[in-house]
Formats: structure tokens, C-alpha cells, sequence
């Protein structure tokens, strides 16, 4: 299995931030068929070959990312999509 791990600051409200991870599990989900669910400040989501959390705070949103190893290759597009969505939305 091959993981992603990745830790932004933002400077967004709890709900703002919230609402930003909201779009983010949206967009997935249309484009991926991927399902999400909330537990508290975490976002945990799965579809086969995929699952993690999105972790919220007061000062920083942290990604935690699994690929089955069939998609391992697929890796580093994947990360260069998650940081520039970080950037559009998770601004510090």
C-alpha cells in the first residue's frame, strides 16, 4: 500500500473549513464515485482501491491518503492534485 500524507495551516474559520472539505469530498465523489461520511472534525472516505481522512482543526487541515497497490503509480498526480487544491482552498 502506498500513503499520502499531507499537513496544511489555514486561516479559515472551523465552519469555513468544514465547508471547504465539504466541496473537496463533493467534487470527489462526483468525479470518483467516492463515498464520504463525517466523525466529528474527520472526513473519512473509500471507494475501492482508496480510502482516508481529512482531519480538521482550529489552525490546520491534515490528509491522510491510502492506494492500494494497483494505484500506487498514480501517486504523484495524485498528490499534485491534492496540493493545488489545498492551495485554492486552504489558504493560511
Amino acid at each position: 500500500m502506498s500513503d499520502i500524507t499531507i499537513r496544511r495551516k489555514h486561516g479559515k474559520s472551523p465552519s469555513d473549513a468544514r465547508t471547504a472539505a465539504e466541496h473537496m469530498a463533493s467534487e470527489l465523489k462526483e468525479e470518483f464515485d467516492l463515498n464520504f461520511a463525517w466523525d466529528g472534525d474527520v472526513l473519512h472516505f473509500k471507494r475501492p482501491g482508496v480510502s482516508g481522512e481529512l482531519t480538521l482543526d482550529a489552525q490546520e487541515v491534515v490528509l491522510s491518503i491510502r492506494l492500494k497497490f494497483f494505484l500506487a503509480p498514480l501517486k504523484p498526480s495524485i498528490e499534485r492534485e491534492v496540493h493545488k487544491f489545498f492551495d485554492e482552498n486552504f489558504q493560511a
